[in-house]
């Protein structure tokens, strides 16, 4: 008779960061728990900014309010929740990172801030994209005088990164990036930032 061992399944990484880094909004603290869940339930190795994206738009109004509503809010959530059967299984093998167009955080800002992935415990699990981002919105929202990011600094910071996934499904959805930039940098809401 062979002993019985328990078989322990393998741990996700991403499953055990947590969501509560005081310079986080709630609506922020809030998406990133619920991006965290979306991975694990999806069996991905890290939280991506398509992950982001997603819990941004389910979980902060002011996010979708800066994408302009409508009928093609609901074509980019389809085009997100198609990730774990359709273009999201290319990314299953591999780890988002910064595209070609290099930071999102100019090189002598990263030194004042600290190392990416700063974001500490929050940190836990991101792509390394994603946790850029992430310290980035930090950044932003205290130039601005705010004490804590909000929704709208991760989405900029998220399209602030061509490479990012996040940016190729607001892509494929017909978004207009450079608008949607100049949007939530000039602060205007209400038109939309889809196009056709």
């Amino acid at each position: 008779m062979q002993p019985r061992t328990s078989r322990l399944p393998l741990q996700n990484p991403v499953a055990h960061g947590t969501d509560d880094d005081p310079r986080l909004a709630a609506e922020l603290s809030a998406a990133l728990a619920a991006a965290r869940r979306r991975a694990v339930r999806d069996g991905d190795r890290q939280i991506d900014t398509a992950h982001l994206l997603h819990s941004l738009l389910e979980q902060d109004p002011q996010v979708r309010t800066v994408l302009g509503g409508g009928p093609q809010l609901a074509r980019l959530l389809g085009y997100l929740v198609q990730r774990s059967i359709g273009y999201g299984l290319r990314w299953q093998s591999g780890v988002e990172h910064a595209g070609d167009a290099g930071s999102l955080l100019p090189v002598g800002l990263v030194g004042a801030v600290g190392a990416v992935g700063a974001v500490g415990a929050v940190g836990d699990g991101l792509s390394p994209l994603a946790a850029e981002a992430l310290e980035h919105a930090c950044v932003r929202a205290e130039r601005r005088g705010a004490r804590t990011a909000g929704g709208v600094d991760l989405l900029a910071a998220i399209v602030a990164e061509p490479g990012a996934r996040a940016v190729e499904v607001l892509d494929h959805a017909a978004v207009d990036i450079p608008e949607l930039r100049a949007r939530i940098d000039d602060g205007t809401e209400g038109a939309s930032a889809f196009t056709g």
